[in-house]
C-alpha cells in the first residue's frame, strides 16, 4: 500500500495508531533518525499535538512519535511535580530510551500579587521538576495580562523574577504568544513591552508563527525585530505544516537561525486529517525541506 492510498483509509488507520504504533509506522514509512543511510535532523514536537492520545496511553504515544522521527519533545502537562502521571526521571527515560529528550516545557501560574509566596513556592518545585526532566526550556504558554499596561508590567516584572529562578538551575525561562499578545495596552503592542521590559539574561519568548501572523505581525519581521530573543519558536500552520501556503517556513527558519535559534517544535492544533497522519506530515514536510538543518 503506497502513502496515497493509505491516506484514503486513515481513519482505520487512526483508530488503532497508538495501539499499533509500529504497524502505522510501517505504513507510512517512518524512518527520521532510526532508518539507516538517513541523515538526521533535530525536529522538535509539542505534545499538545497528540493531546487525547498522551492522556490515554502516553508511552504507546511516545513510541509512536520516536518512529515518526522526531527526536526532541516539548510537554503540556505538569501536575504536581509529575509529567503526564510520571516522575520527572520516569519520564525522561521513557524518551531517552525511544531516542528523544524532553527539552522543554509548558507549563505556568497566574499571577497574583496576593499570593506571592504561594505561587514561587509552585514555581520552586516545578523548576526542579524541570531539572530532573532534563529540559533545557521552562515556556508559559499563556497567562493573564490584565486591561492596563500597568497589569502587563506587572506580569514583566512577574517573569524576571522567574528567569532568575531558572538561571539558577541552567535552565531557560520563556513565554509563549497567541495572536492577543499583539493587541495593545496605553498605546503599547503588549509583546513588544514584555519583550522590552524583561531582561534577556533572564526570560526569552518562544515565538509562535502561526499566531503572530493571526495577530497581523509579519513573523519574519518580528524575529528580525527581536534578534536575539528567541532561542525556540514554535512551527505551526492552520493544521499540518506547509498546507496552508499563508506562511513562508523557508524564510522564517533562515531568519530564526541567523538571530540564534536552537530549538523549534511542531504544533499541531487543529485536525484536517487524524491527528496521527498530521503530525507525521508536518515532520515529512521538515525532514525533506532543505532549509532545515
Amino acid at each position: 500500500m503506497d502513502r496515497r492510498d493509505f491516506l484514503k483509509k486513515s481513519a482505520l488507520a487512526a483508530a488503532g495508531a497508538v495501539a499499533g504504533g509500529s504497524v502505522l509506522s510501517s505504513l507510512l514509512g517512518l524512518g527520521g533518525c532510526t532508518e539507516k543511510g538517513r541523515p538526521v535532523k533535530r525536529i522538535g514536537l509539542q505534545l499538545y499535538s497528540l493531546r487525547e492520545a498522551m492522556g490515554t496511553d502516553p508511552e504507546g504515544t511516545l513510541k509512536l512519535i520516536s518512529e515518526m522521527g522526531y527526536n526532541e519533545l516539548e510537554t503540556a502537562s505538569y501536575r504536581d511535580g509529575k509529567f503526564y502521571g510520571y516522575d520527572p526521571k520516569e519520564f525522561r527515560k521513557i524518551a531517552a530510551d525511544l531516542g528523544m529528550s524532553v527539552s522543554s516545557a509548558h507549563l505556568g501560574r497566574g499571577y497574583n500579587p496576593d499570593e506571592e509566596e504561594q505561587i514561587m513556592a509552585w514555581w520552586d518545585q516545578a523548576l526542579d521538576a524541570q531539572a530532573e526532566v532534563g529540559a533545557r526550556y521552562t515556556i508559559v504558554p499563556g497567562i493573564g495580562l490584565g486591561e492596563t499596561l500597568d497589569d502587563v508590567k506587572l506580569i514583566a516584572d512577574y517573569f524576571n523574577r522567574i528567569g532568575e529562578m531558572a538561571n539558577q538551575r541552567d535552565q531557560m525561562f520563556g513565554f509563549h504568544n497567541h495572536s492577543g499578545e499583539f493587541q495593545e495596552r496605553d498605546g503599547h503592542v503588549i509583546m513588544d513591552y514584555l519583550i522590552e521590559n524583561t531582561d534577556p539574561d533572564k526570560v526569552n519568548y518562544q515565538l509562535d508563527v502561526y499566531w503572530a501572523n493571526m495577530g497581523n505581525h509579519d513573523p519574519v519581521a518580528y524575529i528580525n525585530k527581536y534578534a536575539g530573543r528567541f532561542p525556540t519558536l514554535h512551527i505551526k500552520d492552520q493544521s499540518i505544516i506547509g498546507e496552508s501556503g499563508d506562511l513562508d517556513f523557508e524564510a522564517i527558519f533562515k531568519a530564526g537561525y541567523a538571530q540564534g535559534m536552537k530549538d523549534f517544535y511542531v504544533e499541531v492544533e487543529e485536525y484536517t486529517l487524524p491527528p496521527e497522519i498530521c503530525v507525521q506530515k508536518s515532520y515529512d514536510y521538515l525532514y525533506n525541506a532543505d532549509f532545515v538543518k
